[in-house]
């Protein structure tokens, strides 16, 4: 069923929260994308990972000196910090702040039509939080396994589960702004603000909400996700200027930059944002999302089949044509193998006109901070329309005759077009794409 079809009700987003990299907060994230100022360099915050070279995009605005006094003002807010881990901490607070920036008076709304979808990485402990349980466990022989019930984890922190399990920043979202509504939670790395928002949007479509906060946080410069990310992905070497290294579907990219993030929206029905005066950013018309494999070339073919699947469902489900995309924001890991799927995939939904619409790629100023990608994506194009441009992708200097793309680079693209794709793709083969409409 396309439920924006056949629903009589519009979703509109009315809000952003952003914790990025290259910025916190709509204005500062904009500067920086619009003036060329990357957010990729020396890491300061986060200590003992594997990113090469100790390089990667930190929410460096966002420490122990600001997180009470900017982010969690309220006692109660305050008194949860103890069981959020960094990543859960993120999300929250990018709901509060996307909640403030669309006006919501959360005492006029009815708790009851406010629901929460969000999105979240695997959340990994720290060595620190094992440790001691571990070495309860170890003798001169090694570590024994059949004392972790008795000797292990009574040594572990009793609330310790609690700051990890990806379902928490939902549940916190919900009890700080008091909602509701429905509320679900969702884990597919990159792809995860994608399918949450659209998860979103059907349960406002269908009327069982009138409004859904949504997005993602997610980190790869955790220490142990960014030692799974060594082993598994294609990182960029320590090699040159930290504010280079990050470099989608240029001919000389060497990998992806590790990053951390968050970023929410507060989606409305259309008619509801209208009656209390709300400011309108964007309308949502279509999604799509697609999970492949691809047997004879499992990763390349897995991220091709599946981009082309849900571009095309996005398209499809807005009612639209290829070419009245005005452009289309990329997933641009940075890597050789990814970014060529991708680009083929966008041939491959768009036809002739895959070389001709302009692609940008927001990776290149803030890393992958894997699940937190997406949704701060989909907000860079937003207020860039709001300027009449696209935002430009850093460091791309050097056209892939492979890849073929039109992309956005240098400078700010000019545009009348305010119609956009975003996109989002894991290295697995999951993907996702929404269908938008700036204001």
């Amino acid at each position: 069923m396309n439920a924006f079809a056949e629903s009589d009700r519009r979703v509109v987003i009315t809000g952003m929260g952003i914790l990025s990299s290259a910025g916190i907060g709509c204005e500062e994230f904009w500067n920086n994308l619009s003036t060329g100022v990357s957010g990729i360099k020396p890491l300061e915050l986060v200590q003992g990972t594997a990113c090469p070279g100790d390089i990667g995009g930190e929410v460096t605005g966002f420490n122990k000196d600001t997180i009470k006094k900017q982010f969690f003002t309220e006692k109660e807010q305050r008194k949860s910090l103890k069981v959020m881990c960094r990543e859960i901490q993120l999300g929250a607070a990018s709901a509060l702040m996307a909640a403030e920036h669309s006006g919501l008076n959360l005492e006029e709304q009815d708790s009851q039509r406010i629901g929460i979808d969000f999105g979240a990485g695997l959340m990994c402990s720290p060595p620190d939080d094992l440790q001691d349980g571990c070495f309860n466990c170890t003798d001169e022989t090694g570590f024994h396994y059949d004392k972790w019930g008795t000797d292990g984890i009574s040594k572990m922190d009793p609330l310790w589960l609690l700051r990890y399990l990806p379902n928490m920043p939902a549940c916190h979202i919900a009890i700080f702004l008091d909602a509701r509504g429905p509320s679900n939670s969702l884990t597919e790395d990159e792809a995860s603000a994608n399918l949450a928002i659209a998860e979103a949007c059907r349960i406002i479509l269908r009327g069982s909400a009138d409004v859904m906060l949504t997005g993602s946080t997610g980190t790869f410069v955790h220490p142990v996700r960014s030692m799974h990310s060594a082993l598994h992905d294609t990182l960029a070497p320590n090699e040159g200027e930290a504010a280079t290294r990050s470099r989608p579907f240029d001919a000389s990219r060497t990998g992806m930059v590790p990053a951390e993030g968050a970023c929410t929206l507060v989606l409305e029905e259309e008619e509801h944002a209208k009656a209390r005066g709300a400011t309108i950013y964007g309308h949502i018309l279509g999604t799509g999302a697609s999970c492949a494999v691809y047997k004879t070339s499992p990763r390349t073919g897995n991220i091709q089949l599946a981009t082309s699947n849900a571009i095309k469902a996005a398209i499809a489900k807005a009612g639209l044509k290829p070419e009245e995309i005005g452009h289309i924001n990329a997933n641009g890991r940075g890597t050789k193998v990814e970014d060529l799927a991708e680009a083929k995939a966008i041939h491959d939904a768009l036809g002739a006109y895959g070389a001709e619409v302009p692609v940008t790629a927001v990776k290149s100023f803030t890393g992958n901070s894997g699940a937190g990608c997406g949704a701060q994506e989909l907000s860079a194009s937003l207020l860039g329309l709001q300027q009449g441009v696209v935002p430009y992708t850093l460091n791309y200097e050097t056209p892939d005759a492979e890849c073929k793309l039109n992309v956005v680079a240098g400078e700010l693209l000019k545009t009348d077009n305010k119609t956009f794709i975003n996109v989002n793709t894991t290295r697995m083969g999951q993907a996702a794409a929404i269908v938008i409409q700036g204001v």
